[in-house]
């Protein structure tokens, strides 16, 4: 009689991380190296964010008791999708706090989980209408968790013990760089912090759309936006408490077509279906690929599905408005 496989997860926390890393062809072809992305789209939660939300609840839960299992964070959408799906398998509700310009998909997803969503008009940092001060808020009002996603450093603790791990074993390693965009920081600096650990020579770097002042801080030191971008969920202007003090070895501008260039030849060429994070994160890594020289190897984020950003990068409207070109078969 043939043996039955008699394997079965306890939990869907179980199944965060450990996501494969996947060559991109085109992206080696032309670089004459080995472009690798790390498929994070397979996380539960279907995107990278899943690591910091559940390091973050395991770190509440490790630190403090409470009796009121809410958690309220501030997001551009993946973050609280993730803190939603984890912590309704841990036994928390969420309330989600998202600028009202982020996509409807991200919206309907959350509210579709389950998760309170509350939505505000897109504001400085400073004003207390931003996102991140009006969560703060409103887990103070309701005696909640606040997550702090950005100046939690649980949330780069995620990505020195899993997601650097990983890499390492995956390339075996022979990794001889890694590139990605900032959020919160926690991916890049805790990779940052992770594989430079294991390889003193190895390089990081950032992937920065335009309207972010992470590439002028990184060159200059003076956090500097110019421009706009269609991407949500990355790209800022605020020193986060996750980045503080790591000195990336350098960083590179993609703009909002030449991501949308990649992921649109990625679903006709690849396969791979990614939202245009995913294709800032591999022009980055392309532009470090020429930079460095053939036959290294190059690590970046996939960061989630292309269907949370439907009604933007498949919007033929949207992108002419936005004086950016589209694909013939869109």
């Amino acid at each position: 009689m043939d043996k039955k496989l008699n394997f079965f997860s306890e939990s869907i926390i179980n199944e965060v991380g450990n996501t494969p890393l996947i060559k991109l062809k085109k992206a080696s072809e032309i670089t004459k190296c080995n472009i690798l992305g790390k498929a994070e789209f397979l996380n539960p939660g279907q995107s990278i964010k899943d690591r910091a939300a559940l390091y973050i609840l395991k770190e509440f839960e490790k630190e403090k008791f409470f009796d009121n299992k809410v958690v309220v964070e501030g997001t551009g959408g993946n973050t609280g999708i993730g803190l939603t799906i984890i912590g309704s398998a841990m036994g928390y509700k969420t309330v989600i706090v998202m600028p009202n310009d982020q996509s409807k998909e991200k919206i309907e997803t959350l509210r579709h989980l389950g998760a309170e969503v509350v939505l505000t008009e897109k504001a400085p940092y400073t004003d207390k209408k931003n996102y991140i001060q009006l969560s703060k808020q409103i887990a103070k009002d309701r005696k909640a968790i606040w997550a702090n996603q950005f100046d939690n450093l649980a949330n780069r603790k995620a990505h020195i013990e899993t997601t650097s791990e990983e890499i390492w074993q995956q390339t075996q390693g022979k990794v001889d760089a890694f590139i990605c965009s900032i959020g919160t920081g926690g991916t890049l600096a805790g990779n940052f912090i992770g594989l430079k650990n294991k390889k003193k020579g190895i390089k990081i770097y950032c992937a920065d759309p335009y309207g972010s002042g992470m590439f002028s801080y990184i060159r200059k030191g003076v956090s500097k936006a110019a421009y706009a971008s269609i991407t949500e969920g990355i790209g800022q202007s605020r020193i986060t408490k996750n980045i503080e003090g790591v000195d990336f070895d350098g960083a590179f501008k993609v703009s909002d077509q030449n991501a949308l260039n990649i992921i649109y030849d990625l679903i006709r060429e690849e396969g791979l279906y990614l939202g245009p994070s995913s294709g800032i994160n591999i022009g980055g890594a392309i532009k470090l690929a020429k930079y460095m020289g053939p036959n290294k190897t190059i690590v970046t984020v996939l960061c989630d599905y292309a269907n949370r950003y439907s009604n933007k990068i498949f919007n033929k409207d949207y992108l002419a408005s936005r004086n950016l070109i589209y694909p013939d078969w869109l």
